[in-house]
């Protein structure tokens, strides 16, 4: 297979890839959105890792911050650094997602509002976000440096004399 196949085949993964997290932050902040505040904070509570204060602070700011982040994303712009935090944030989200099943908490998982029990399932569709997010992340920094190898090593223009 050529390289222009190959390179077509990455910029299609990166831009579905980069679609299906933004649909993803994009919904979650919806469904966060809709309730009222204090609902989430409760089910940030129930992790059982901040104090008061910080369970609102995110309980207030976390859905904007994941609509922010979807639209960057589906914009697509600037792809580097956006999806490189969003790999951070699920990250995050996963790591407290499999502390809270370790501890055996029977709790929401609060990814898209409220009714949805952790378990085996959540933290399966959540891996699979963080790998889906990893894998963006490495190819938007994959496909910036080839391009700059590609440029580098094309061949000078001859001057005429």
């Amino acid at each position: 297979m050529n390289e222009s196949f190959w390179s077509s085949r990455s910029r299609t993964f990166l831009l579905l890839g980069r679609l299906a997290l933004a649909a993803v932050f994009l919904y979650a902040a919806y469904a966060k959105l809709r309730q009222p505040a204090m609902l989430f904070a409760l089910t940030i509570d129930s992790y059982q890792l901040l104090p008061v204060w910080a369970v609102s602070l995110v309980a207030h700011t976390l859905p904007w911050s994941e609509l922010g982040l979807g639209l960057l994303l589906l914009l697509g712009w600037p792809l580097r650094p956006v999806a490189t935090l969003a790999s951070l944030i699920l990250l995050v989200f996963f790591g407290v997602m499999v502390r809270a099943y370790a501890k055996g908490l029977e709790i929401d998982c609060g990814c898209f509002g409220p009714g949805e029990q952790l378990g085996v399932k959540t933290l399966l569709r959540d891996g699979s976000l963080l790998a889906l997010s990893l894998a963006v992340t490495i190819g938007a920094f994959l496909r910036r440096r080839s391009r700059g190898i590609l440029v580098s090593s094309a061949p000078e223009p001859q001057r005429a004399e």
